[in-house]
């Protein structure tokens, strides 16, 4: 290509050296060496506009020579919309020099020029509209001149515009393209003076990702055409599409630039295997043609296909063996626009009986619609009718007057309107008020290409259709494509609809709309296909990739407990607060069960009637002493500490109540001060009791009576209450210094929250089983000491059995407490406190009661004092 370039560049320019001279300050004609052969149609003016059109879409170039003969393209394939897309223009200009209020005094001319489809000739297009049709250009003295052209309409396809700007851009031509979208016209050091009325393909693939993500396409595939417009779409959708998070690429080809059989085979096994049902397809018709051939031979069906802006209008593939693979089409289409009087416009194409050049376009398309060939020519030989020029243009069969869905026209309308009002601005420019050094203004004899590049970059006005026009500062118009589906009629004809829009404004938002009611969907369900890797994961789990895997590839893992999901295809579990759970299925959480020993439970309703039947089994014993209260077993060894030990009895078994229900702080701190103070009472009076037995029976020895002095009634009562006194001043400290308070415990489940009453301090509740302790096994120890007395009913015998029990219930309770959770270590500790209480009772008042009940002959002193005969 650059050897080529170079030939170009030889061939078109050549400067007079031997006549050039400086110090005379006069400047050499500029002659034209050699002038390109070129399908083309000109307009004189004032001011000459330049045109580059695919008018014919084949060609054959000669072999490259370094001589000065002229060279001939072979073109072939008349494009008629390529012919219309030239017209338009010509139509644009014809419609500015009409318009008093827009460039008044100044005509507009135009040079038009056919690429054939190739970049060969469209170069050599470029070329020649820069360097004019004049065989010698004579300059100014200082060197200067304006040039053939002031602007250039073109080209169509990316790469031709590629090649043309990257030479015509060093002298700062201005190029306005209305079809090159390659994102890479966008480097503005690069492409200086190149702008565009289509949107660049960054915004078609951002206008893509929306789509895929409005229909939740997540898998899809991407071909792309071997050229630049192919390729730097490919790039830009990877780049972007990583970004977005939303989408994966499930594979990614090229389709050959030439119809390799082999490799359009691989491609099609390709999207044969691959799970995605949805193909986006950036590249030229001319692809898809050769692709759709294949996708025919093997019978792909099934597939939702996305066209990009290069062939969503492509009439070619809308036949009848394309469209049962082809319908419902979604693509991204050139924004489609009305432009007022352009048909009539067409209409009046005639062409021009005094250029009789074979490469007068009008004539070309004259020839191929009518079927006919101009004079003088080969009809005779071919048996071809002879052109007159006079047929009846309005009745032939041709898509060259359907206005009814311009779109690359439109653009077309743009690009002139947006040099017409640059020139119009620059016009307009105030001396002394100019923008160029020394606030000049441009003059339109020695207008400089950058100075209109000047003002192209600022032109802003609206199209009559409604849309606004203007340039950022990369040479990009505000993007605005059209959402169109193909849809199959039952005629068999093929009907492409608007379905919707995706633009951009000018404060940079971006906005989606598309009318789902009018899609044609070609599924059976007809509805939009489902196309991803991996099915959406629901709520309640969470999505984890597969390795090696793109990440729209993954398994979805439920939740562990305690975390949930509450939306799909969520990538963390998220945990619930502390006092909530996961739900069943980890998609919200709920409240945790609160657990304590309840009322309402059959363990606390057992718990409960035990207590209170053994209350009721206490005032019972109570009563039955009452009642034989002058009884010598009654009376025997202080009847009044047996009162006062029922009665710490029943305070032991009432106190179990206060473990049962929901903690509050003042069930807290009265349970286990009621329950020392109670057992402390109870113990107290059984310690009081032994030592009184000890005491008697010393005293019945001789000289022992002097130790009853310490154990009358008074002395009894004194020491309970003092024993009692010191249990209460450490439940008192216990609650002052460190309160028990109800406890939310979260330790035991993960989904229940225990409500428990913490000690507080631990060295408190210690202190508190240990006095018990202390006194309990105090007690023991003088029970078990005057077990063996005389008597015949020695209540020291009892007193040690029933401390043994006590003893026993209480240091099985410390580790059967320490190890039960929630409201477990309740029960474990009621249980004790019943147990314990009612071992005492029995122990106690079991055999006194069955004498009383049962053997009253034994229920006298005699008897108690062993002189009575035994039963």
């Amino acid at each position: 290509m650059g050897a080529f370039l170079h030939s170009l560049l030889f061939n078109l320019f050549y400067f007079s050296a031997s006549s050039y001279s400086l110090s005379n300050s006069s400047c050499s004609p500029c002659k034209l060496l050699s002038r390109f052969q070129l399908n083309e149609i000109h307009k004189p003016g004032d001011v000459v506009l330049g045109g580059l059109f695919e008018v014919h879409y084949t060609s054959v170039f000669p072999e490259r020579t370094y001589t000065s003969e002229p060279r001939q393209p072979s073109c072939k394939g008349f494009d008629t919309l390529g012919f219309r897309h030239a017209m338009t223009m010509a139509f644009a200009i014809d419609e500015i020099n009409k318009n008093s209020d827009l460039l008044p005094n100044v005509t507009l001319g135009y040079s038009l020029y056919d690429n054939c489809g190739a970049l060969v000739i469209g170069f050599s297009g470029g070329l020649s509209l820069a360097s004019g049709r004049e065989e010698e250009y004579l300059f100014e003295e200082n060197c200067s001149g304006t040039p053939p052209v002031l602007g250039i309409v073109g080209d169509s396809y990316s790469t031709f515009s590629i090649a043309t700007s990257n030479v015509l851009g060093l002298y700062k031509l201005p190029i306005v393209s209305y079809f090159s979208t390659c994102s890479c016209l966008s480097n503005r050091q690069r492409f200086p003076s190149f702008f565009r009325t289509i949107p660049s393909d960054a915004f078609q693939v951002n206008a893509m990702i929306q789509i895929l993500k409005h229909f939740d396409w997540t898998w899809v595939g991407l071909l792309v055409s071997d050229d630049d417009y192919g390729l730097h779409v490919a790039r830009s959708f990877q780049s972007d599409l990583t970004q977005s998070g939303g989408s994966c690429l499930a594979y990614l080809e090229v389709l050959p630039r030439d119809s390799v059989q082999t490799e359009l085979k691989r491609i099609v096994d390709v999207m044969k295997e691959s799970t995605a049902r949805v193909v986006m397809v950036f590249a030229h018709e001319f692809h898809m043609i050769h692709l759709m051939e294949e996708v025919l031979r093997q019978n792909l069906t099934g597939l939702q296909w996305i066209a990009s802006e290069a062939w969503t209008a492509s009439t070619v593939l809308q036949t009848p063996e394309l469209m049962p693979f082809l319908r419902g089409t979604l693509g991204i289409a050139i924004r489609r626009g009305e432009i007022p009087g352009l048909r009539e416009f067409l209409l009046q194409t005639r062409p021009d009986q005094n250029d009789q050049s074979e490469t007068n376009m009008v004539r070309q398309f004259w020839e191929y619609t009518f079927g006919c060939k101009f004079a003088p020519a080969s009809w005779v030989e071919t048996g071809e009718a002879l052109c007159t020029g006079e047929e009846d243009l309005q009745n032939a069969k041709t898509e060259f007057l359907d206005v009814s869905n311009l779109r690359p026209e439109y653009n077309i309308y743009k690009a002139v309107y947006a040099l017409a009002y640059a020139l119009d601005d620059m016009l307009h420019c105030v001396p002394g008020r100019g923008p160029f050094r020394g606030h000049s203004c441009a003059n339109l004899q020695k207008l400089e290409p950058w100075q209109l590049v000047h003002y192209l970059q600022h032109v802003n006005f609206t199209t009559p259709f409604g849309d606004q026009v203007l340039f950022d500062e990369n040479g990009d118009a505000l993007p605005i494509y059209d959402v169109i589906n193909w849809l199959w009629l039952p005629d068999g004809s093929t009907k492409v609809q608007t379905v919707g829009e995706v633009k951009r404004s000018d404060s940079k938002d971006e906005e989606l709309k598309i009318d789902e009611d009018k899609i044609f969907w070609n599924f059976a369900l007809k509805k939009p296909p489902k196309s991803m890797c991996s099915e959406s994961c629901p709520p309640g789990t969470r999505m984890a990739r597969k390795k090696g895997k793109p990440v729209c590839c993954f398994d979805c893992i439920p939740c562990s407990d305690g975390k949930i999901s509450n939306t799909s295809d969520s990538t963390e579990c998220i945990s619930c607060p502390e006092d909530f759970w996961s739900s069943t299925k980890h998609d919200h959480c709920i409240p945790k069960k609160i657990e304590f020993l309840s009322y309402h439970k059959p363990l606390g309703i057992c718990l409960t009637a035990a207590s209170l039947l053994s209350t009721f089994l206490c005032v019972f014993v109570m009563g039955i002493f009452t009642y034989h209260r002058s009884t010598p077993m009654v009376r025997a060894n202080n009847s009044e500490l047996s009162f006062l030990l029922l009665v710490a009895l029943k305070l032991c078994f009432l106190c179990s109540l206060l473990f049962i229900g929901r903690p509050r702080l003042w069930t807290c701190q009265l349970r286990h001060a009621a329950f020392g103070i109670s057992f402390v009472l109870c113990v107290s009076c059984i310690l009081v009791k032994t030592m009184v037995v000890i005491a008697v029976f010393k005293a019945s020895k001789p000289g022992g009576g002097a130790s009853l002095k310490w154990f009358g009634a008074m002395q009894q009562r004194g020491t309970v209450l003092v024993l009692t006194s010191i249990q209460a001043a450490i439940c008192t400290i216990w609650i002052v210094s460190s309160s028990p308070a109800p406890h939310k415990n979260t330790q035991y489940y993960n989904d229940k929250i225990v409500y428990e009453c913490a000690v507080g301090s631990t060295i408190g509740f210690a202190i508190l089983l240990g006095y018990i302790g202390f006194l309990a096994l105090l007690s023991f120890l003088l029970a078990f000491m005057a077990r063996n007395l005389p008597d015949n009913f020695n209540e020291a015998k009892f007193i040690t059995f029933s401390m043994l029990i006590f003893c026993a219930v209480w240091v099985a309770f410390v580790p059967a407490y320490v190890n039960s959770p929630g409201k477990y270590a309740d029960a474990v500790e009621i249980f004790a406190i019943l147990a314990s209480s009612f071992g005492l009772l029995v122990a106690l008042f079991g055999p006194k009661c069955y004498i009383i009940l049962l053997r009253p002959e034994r229920n006298t002193k005699k008897a108690i004092m062993g002189r009575a005969a035994p039963m």
